[in-house]
């Protein structure tokens, strides 16, 4: 699997990888580059089967998978100690990761990320699937914005929208690799293994988040002892891009944290 991988601003710069959510795009993470660039060492990747990272997915795939694939690209990249950075899907894959290679984690920042999916989240799921079903790749992409912006945000922005709606659909993971990374979020379950995370954990949420709930970052917060919590005023669900100042100063403020923190005994 292709990473992207920025040079070290500095000898000993600590690895950040960014994990971005069910779009799969290394290019989520665009407004926050140019500010972690000067501190850290970026890795930024398309998830596979989607953007430069193309494959058929098979049935049954896994977050384990997920994490696994992402896990061994780094060590192929000769990264063996990183900070994992995720939003939504991204942020279960740095659970996993978080369970699977303790040695290799050295902190978790979880973007409105949850446990277990959410009743309300898992009602939003089933209804894009359904436009999925009945109307194909443009209604899914059309119908998007509407789970991840503001309202406001959208409507002061529409050229935008439409430039964006047509980046998607030129791109579009297609409906088969979407359905299996979307079943493997939705049966994705850490409520009984969050307690053996041993990395220090920042958690970052948006209060008006249409997809995921914020309480969601807050069962989070409950079940990882210790973990650091940030709840955004606005932003919606993809908090980062539409409010990337407000975000920025609270990841790397975050990141500060959690990597000047001792390492809890195991």
């Amino acid at each position: 699997m292709k990473l992207s991988v920025s040079p070290p601003p500095y000898d000993g710069a600590p690895a950040v990888v960014l994990i971005a959510g069910l779009g799969g795009g290394g290019s989520y993470w665009l407004p926050q580059l140019a500010r972690l660039e000067q501190e850290y060492q970026v890795v930024c990747y398309d998830q596979r089967g989607t953007g430069n990272n193309p494959d058929t997915l098979p049935e049954g795939y896994s977050m384990a998978e997920m994490a696994q694939e992402l896990a061994q690209a780094l060590a192929h990249e000769g990264l063996s100690r990183y900070c994992v950075v995720g939003h939504a899907l991204g942020a279960l894959i740095g659970l996993q990761l978080a369970l699977d290679y303790p040695e290799a984690v050295t902190a978790l920042v979880c973007v409105n990320g949850w446990l277990s999916l959410n009743a309300h989240t898992r009602r939003c799921f089933q209804i894009r699937e359904r436009l999925l079903h009945a109307g194909g790749a443009q209604a899914w992409v059309e119908a998007q914005p509407l789970f991840l912006y503001p309202a406001d945000w959208m409507a002061a922005r529409a050229p935008r929208m439409e430039a964006e709606e047509s980046l998607a659909l030129a791109h579009f993971q297609g409906k088969h690799n979407l359905l299996r990374r979307l079943t493997a979020l939705k049966q994705a379950n850490f409520s009984r293994h969050a307690a053996r995370i041993r990395c220090p954990v920042h958690i970052i949420c948006s209060a008006d988040d249409l997809l995921v709930p914020s309480v969601c970052s807050s069962e989070l917060q409950a079940a990882l002892p210790g973990s650091q919590k940030v709840v955004m005023r606005q932003g919606g669900h993809a908090c980062n891009v539409t409010e990337p100042d407000t975000f920025n100063t609270l990841l790397l403020n975050g990141l500060a944290s959690l990597l000047h923190s001792p390492e809890p005994a195991l």
